[in-house]
């Protein structure tokens, strides 16, 4: 680490403008960057004083024709520094580029337009400040969507935002979704599209937090030649490439007060007016909204619009994180790995008992998205037919670290509800409800009118509950 706390990237590239983005995004961090033009004049760098505090490398590449040609590259660099952490960036995000990276010895891929929430994060990565191995965040290489029918998960929460979800789709109202980086907001979103009479056409996307401020106006909206210096020629916003179809807004709450005016209008109005433009042109556009603030909180810090707040919020969908559904895990990591195993220069590949065990039992802070990106770097470098505890090394010693650090969960004084018997099958159902009702007299302190109200039924059907299965009253 260099002097006053900070880090020392170097950043392999010859794009000027690049540079001061990946600089400007890196210092949030506390990152120090340096440059070079192409991968001579690094590996002179690593030479120096200055070379050996390096932290990481971005290399920002204009892939090889030959996956041979990319491993030599990396492999130039690695005999320097076999440790240092090393990130790709390119324009090319397939899967195919994502294989031949991570094979010839790169840590992260990450793909342009560079989202600064996917560097950041990578960043922390390679400073250990963050997930490792395969949990750095891969730019996700899985573009595929969705029908309703194919999302995967069982836990109640997420079954009902998924029903909400499917009875939106066929309007035109607009849609916000919220839940944590990861979860699988923008799925949720293609689904609805696709179940929407707008499916015969893409769903645009825009991210509005991986363009500067200053320009998200006219990406959104487009301007005229002539409206500011440097707009050399008209541009089409997002809104209007939009025209019947959807427009899916990521990271809504990060753009700004004055984008947010504009956008309320547009909706209104139905009309949109680019930059510098006499005139707005009528469009017909469903708006989906994603965010991972809590937008109402938002609202209440005056960073968003209130009344866009409303506009946006028709139906609200909020889906929950992975370790809210643990559950869901074990079949969401078979049906990811199928998927991956489709993607060129992969081969299906089957996943043990113990694997799945110790997936389910970590706790999964970039949810679904980090779940995806461990099975597909543990996919890529996996030599046998299935998966196993082994290929997830770094999730394994960090789900023992929590555990070592996780103090003892309280329990209560009432036994729990099992619900399997000792041979791995189901209980009768007629048992678990006796249990329950136990439970509730032992933790009500036996005051069954309030027994009756938590368990939703009334006093008559409890007192007859308890005839029929032998419960004494005063059951603890």
């Amino acid at each position: 680490m260099t002097r006053n706390g900070q880090r020392l990237l170097m950043v392999i590239d010859d794009d000027p403008a690049q540079r001061r983005l990946i600089s400007v995004i890196a210092a949030r961090r506390s990152w120090r960057t340096i440059f070079a033009d192409d991968v001579d004049s690094a590996l002179e760098t690593l030479a120096t004083p200055e070379g050996l505090a390096l932290d990481a490398i971005l290399l920002d590449h204009r892939f090889p024709d030959t996956e041979t040609e990319l491993a030599g590259l990396i492999a130039a660099l690695r005999r320097n520094r076999p440790a240092l952490p090393l990130l790709m960036l390119t324009a090319d995000g397939s899967v195919a580029q994502a294989v031949a990276a991570m094979r010839a010895g790169a840590s992260d891929f990450l793909v342009k337009p560079l989202v600064p929430e996917r560097l950041l994060s990578a960043l922390d990565a390679a400073a250990g400040a963050g997930d490792t191995g395969e949990l750095r965040p891969l730019a996700e290489k899985l573009s595929m969507p969705l029908a309703f029918d194919e999302v995967v998960g069982s836990a109640p929460q997420f079954r009902a935002a998924l029903a909400i979800a499917a009875k939106a789709a066929r309007a035109r109202v607009p849609v916000l979704v919220e839940g944590e980086s990861g979860v699988g907001k923008e799925v949720l979103a293609e689904a609805i599209h696709a179940a929407s009479p707008r499916a015969r056409r893409q769903m645009v996307h825009f991210n509005c937090g991986a363009i500067p401020a200053n320009q998200i106006e006219s990406a959104l909206f487009g301007h005229e030649k002539g409206a500011f210096p440097g707009a050399f020629e008209r541009r089409i916003g997002r809104f209007e490439e939009a025209d019947g179809s959807t427009l899916f807004l990521d990271e809504v709450g990060e753009m700004p007060l004055a984008v947010q005016a504009k956008l309320l209008d547009a909706i209104v109005s139905g009309e949109v007016r680019p930059i510098g433009a006499s005139y707005a042109r009528s469009v017909d556009v469903r708006v989906i909204a994603a965010t991972n603030r809590t937008l109402a909180d938002e609202v209440e810090a005056e960073r968003f619009r209130e009344d866009l707040y409303y506009r946006l919020n028709v139906v609200q969908l909020t889906i929950p994180p992975l370790r809210e559904r643990p559950g869901d895990v074990a079949p969401l990591a078979r049906h990811l790995l199928a998927r991956i195993g489709r993607q060129p220069g992969l081969r299906q590949l089957g996943i043990t008992d113990d694997a799945l065990a110790l997936l389910a039992g970590y706790d999964w802070p970039g949810n679904v998205r980090q779940l995806q990106n461990a099975l597909f770097r543990a996919a890529v470098l996996c030599e046998g037919d299935a998966l196993t505890r082994a290929d997830f090394p770094q999730i394994a010693q960090l789900s023992d670290e929590e555990t070592i650090r996780r103090p003892a969960p309280v329990r209560p004084t009432e036994a729990g509800v099992t619900l399997f018997r000792p041979d791995g099958n189901l209980r009768a159902l007629d048992e678990i409800e006796a249990d329950v009702i136990r439970l509730a007299i032992g933790h009500y302190r036996g005051r069954m009118s309030e027994v009756a109200r938590r368990l939703g039924i009334g006093r008559s059907t409890l007192y007859r509950k308890l005839g029929e299965l032998g419960i004494d009253q005063s059951a603890a």
